[in-house]
């Protein structure tokens, strides 16, 4: 029943981004701005057709193909997670992978239904099942600055850090990746004591 928690939080964190998502598309027009915190937080209403951080895949079929990948891996990272609870995986990992899941979970609700229930859909798309856009809003253009003129390829242009809008799902996802890349190396998949007590057994 280890495992039970963190299904629990993986659900309430996909649903508290399901929420600021639907407040978002309740109180403000596409592509409005709304400051938060001076310039460098924003709420910034955008729709993502693609994957994370405003990227997208740039053929026939693959958003439908997006949503079915997304909602394959919703089911292998919660079986995983209960693979790794019932082997007494470090509650940090188990962690991490909850915020993963949550995140996959928030956003393969939007692509398979939103479609659907916002009728936000692209109009060329060949149903507006499986093709729903992510509604992102956070937006954190922290500074702007100019690449140096002896950088090549990019030396004299503009840039701006952090341009890409997201959401808190992709923002779980992000932490979760990050965390488990870190602890991987300080906490083993499966615990000491669960490898003892197989070896007893067998």
């Amino acid at each position: 029943m280890r495992h039970i928690r963190f299904y629990i939080l993986s659900l309430g964190i996909a649903l508290i981004d399901q929420i600021t998502k639907l407040m978002v598309h309740l109180n403000m027009k596409l592509g409005e701005e709304v400051l938060v915190m001076g310039e460098w937080f924003r709420l910034h209403y955008v729709l993502n057709p693609g994957i994370a951080f405003g990227l997208e895949f740039d053929f026939p079929y693959g958003k439908l193909m997006l949503t079915l990948f997304r909602i394959l891996a919703v089911v292998g990272i919660g079986y995983y997670l209960y693979f790794l609870a019932v082997r007494k995986t470090h509650r940090y990992v188990l962690l991490s992978l909850s915020l993963i899941l949550a995140g996959a979970l928030g956003n393969v609700i939007d692509s398979t239904f939103y479609g659907v229930i916002l009728d936000n859909a692209p109009k060329d798309a060949i149903t507006p099942w499986f093709h729903g856009q992510v509604i992102d809003m956070l937006y954190f253009p922290v500074f702007y600055g100019k690449f140096p003129d002896w950088l090549p390829l990019l030396g004299s242009q503009n840039f701006q850090f952090f341009r890409p809008v997201f959401n808190l799902a992709d923002a779980c996802i992000f932490m979760g990746v990050t965390f488990i890349l870190v602890l991987q190396q300080r906490y083993a998949l499966i615990s000491p004591g669960y490898k003892k007590e197989v070896t007893l057994k067998t």
